[in-house]
């Protein structure tokens, strides 16, 4: 089973994510991952969110190349093995992220739907992702805003993007108000998960 956790920035998913790893409320063999990854792709991720110039479409087969690596390296030899798997971020970013930071562009009709597109076919949809809902200016003060993708503005199509991705597939999306105390948020998680 493939779980992902989602949301914006400042929303306390990798804090949930850290905890998962380290409470013993899950398998002892589930495999914990992220996207960006550690690798070489990752690193060209990480590369382009700090440079403000970066062409946009660029990024977007950065973080393609890193997801399908991600997908055949760990997430699909650790479900072959019948483990859990537990991503801190996965396609879901990517078209929330990067369906905002196309917006601005003349080129495309429905940028959303064209990363989906683009993405397509190097990823597996997940069985269950957990979204964890916040407001953007409460997004962008936790975050600290220290790139281009943590301000208000920015976030609020990140916002509207997740929101269209929970409403197309009700069905996998768990929604979790990250506005509540960190305890809450992390059981309503462990409790998502279970189930």
């Amino acid at each position: 089973m493939l779980v992902t956790l989602e949301g914006l920035d400042g929303s306390g998913k990798t804090t949930v994510w850290e905890r998962l790893r380290a409470d013993d409320a899950l398998p002892n063999d589930a495999v914990f991952t992220r996207e960006p990854t550690d690798s070489w792709y990752g690193d060209a991720v990480m590369r382009s969110i700090e440079d403000d110039d970066a062409d946009s479409l660029a990024e977007l087969f950065l973080y393609t190349a890193d997801h399908a690596a991600h997908l055949a390296d760990t997430v699909r030899p650790a479900l072959e093995d019948g483990k859990l798997v537990v991503s801190d971020r996965y396609s879901d970013s990517r078209y929330a992220y990067q369906g905002a930071t196309l917006g601005d562009s003349d080129h495309f009709e429905d940028p959303l739907a064209y990363v989906q597109r683009v993405h397509e076919p190097w990823t597996r949809p997940p069985d269950r992702t957990v979204y964890l809902d916040l407001d953007p200016e409460t997004a962008a003060r936790r975050s600290g805003a220290t790139n281009k993708f943590e301000t208000a503005d920015y976030l609020a199509d990140v916002r509207a993007n997740y929101e269209r991705l929970v409403d197309a597939d009700p069905d996998r999306f768990v929604q979790v108000d990250a506005t509540q105390e960190p305890d809450t948020v992390y059981e309503r998680v462990l409790d998502a998960i279970r189930d």
